[in-house]
């Protein structure tokens, strides 16, 4: 079970200790980006992703929220990104963006948002390492966990499981509204990788709360 701390959560005057905080207990770190149009928010770029690599040697899990990710690709590559992820409802060609992370030589992952069927990454799964299940609408932080994200999880092992194609390696992720209880429901589900944010950099003991999403 790999855990992603979302920095998203984290106290931004301070970015280096948070990230201290939990560097020893996660594997990830989960890097937000949002463009303020495909969601209705604006988080952080290339300049802030560049800057935390020097400081951390956490693998590095960019989550892609914007509309045109092609063009920022080997901006986000060349800034340390180890996995790029990104929205299947963005308006570029889907298979493109895949094929550009791995011209550069990063993981690709396929981000869902909750009202997108899960058929539609049928096509794509055989060329992708991740495949991200929001449990929560993307762009804020907070938000409660929405329960059908459960039976997605379950529908896409199942896709996978009937895909000889697919790795058996492939990471599922779920993000939003993960704590010690959604956490257990979702892994039941079939998810590897979980994404945390205030249940993690909103404690004054991070240790613990990975621990418990971890095993719990």
């Amino acid at each position: 079970m790999i855990i992603s701390p979302s920095l998203l959560a984290a106290d931004f005057s301070c970015l280096e200790q948070e990230i201290k905080r939990v560097e020893q207990h996660a594997e990830w770190l989960h890097l937000d980006i949002m463009d303020g149009h495909f969601v209705p928010n604006i988080s952080f770029g290339v300049p802030v992703v560049k800057s935390l690599r020097k400081i951390t040697n956490l693998f590095f899990d960019v989550h892609l929220m914007i509309s045109h990710p092609l063009q920022y690709v080997e901006s986000f590559a060349d800034a340390g990104a180890d996995m790029i992820c990104f929205h299947v409802e963005c308006e570029d060609n889907i298979s493109e963006v895949i094929n550009r992370i791995h011209t550069c030589g990063k993981k690709a992952g396929l981000a869902l948002s909750p009202d997108t069927d899960v058929s539609v990454i049928g096509p794509y799964l055989k060329d992708v390492e991740m495949i991200l299940i929001m449990s929560v609408y993307p762009g804020f932080g907070g938000q409660k966990f929405i329960p059908n994200s459960c039976s997605k999880i379950r529908e896409l092992k199942g896709f996978i499981m009937r895909c000889p194609d697919v790795s058996n390696d492939l990471y599922i992720q779920v993000d939003g509204g993960i704590d010690e209880h959604t956490a257990h429901m979702v892994k039941d589900a079939g998810a590897n990788v979980l994404v945390a944010g205030s249940y993690v950099f909103g404690t004054q003991n991070p240790e613990q709360s990975i621990y418990t999403l971890r095993y719990s």
